[in-house]
């Protein structure tokens, strides 16, 4: 019995080191493998002209092409080494798919970005949006990415750039989209203007209310259909929508805010407008005097040439 049961131990202490030699050379093999993989990527690389500032495009692509090629034969060999049924076409197709899957994750990313795109509509052809660091009006929906006509960047008051920027549709889980179109039509603009403390504040107040409503008035209407069509289709809800005119003390004096819902493709248009009719306003009026910060340049006597003092 005893001769039994040290049979069996010796026959498991057997099978152990078989198992253990197969895992170690299994092992072995892998890391060659890799290592020989890496090499052949390496030295293709060196064989597209990679440095070649002419031929970047093309150096681009031939680099994704071998990448994704290396990493699907290096899955295949891998593969078939540590597991014994690789032959059998159920387990080659789940790792061709899982190969697949990990060597093209981005472009899968991307599509899945754009279903979503398509079926949450969180953004439409036509809209502007700000997505990340990218802000403008979206032109075209595709497989892969949506394009936006850029507005702001170097350019004042969010107007068109002119550039098409190409924004892969994966961003849409990474980055918070704000919608400038979706929901409510219009968005608050503020202008702010500095009058001096000795100005009549209240007038101006008054002045520029007057001014702004004027102004605005023929889009009331619109926007009291567009605020009442908002409220129905998601929680938004103003106080008020017509113009406004906020005061408080500033270092330049006294700053007067000017506080107007206008159509976000004309802020700038709007902008200017208002700038004008503030200007005209204030021209005639003897008791309200903007304000703007300068330095003056004060010269003493006897100081010599080019000795100045602020």
């Amino acid at each position: 019995m005893e001769n039994i049961f040290i049979d069996m131990e010796s026959w498991i202490e057997y099978l152990n080191d078989i198992v253990e030699y197969e895992v170690r050379w299994n092992i072995y093999k892998t890391v060659l493998i890799i290592l020989i993989l890496w090499l052949i990527k390496k030295g293709a690389y060196k064989l597209i002209g990679i440095g070649k500032e002419k031929d970047l495009k093309r150096v681009y692509h031939w680099r994704k092409t071998i990448q994704y090629s290396i990493a699907f034969i290096g899955l295949l060999l891998i593969g078939n080494i540590w597991i014994s049924n690789f032959q059998s076409i159920t387990t080659f197709l789940g790792l061709l798919s899982a190969g697949i899957a990990i060597a093209l994750k981005d472009i899968f990313v991307n599509i899945a970005g754009w279903i979503f795109i398509y079926w949450k509509k969180p953004f439409d052809v036509g809209d502007r949006i700000q997505i990340g660091e990218f802000k403008g009006d979206v032109v075209d929906l595709r497989l892969m990415q949506f394009s936006i006509l850029e507005v702001g960047n170097w350019v004042d008051a969010e107007q068109s750039t002119g550039r098409i920027v190409h924004v892969p549709n994966g961003k849409v889980f990474m980055d918070a989209q704000a919608n400038y179109s979706q929901g409510f039509d219009y968005i608050w603009n503020e202008q702010h203007i500095n009058i001096s403390l000795d100005s009549d504040y209240k007038k101006a107040q008054v002045l520029l209310k007057e001014l702004l409503n004027d102004m605005f008035k023929p889009d009331f209407k619109s926007i009291e259909i567009a605020l009442r069509r908002a409220q129905k289709e998601h929680f938004i809800s103003f106080s008020q929508f017509t113009p406004t005119v906020y005061a408080k003390i500033h270092e330049r004096g006294i700053q007067l805010s000017l506080r107007y819902l206008c159509n976000p493709r004309k802020r700038r248009v709007f902008e200017h407008k208002v700038t004008e009719a503030i200007l005209d306003t204030f021209k005639g009026e003897k008791d309200i005097r903007i304000v703007y910060p300068i330095t003056s340049i004060y010269l003493e006597k006897g100081m010599g040439e080019g000795n100045t003092k602020a």
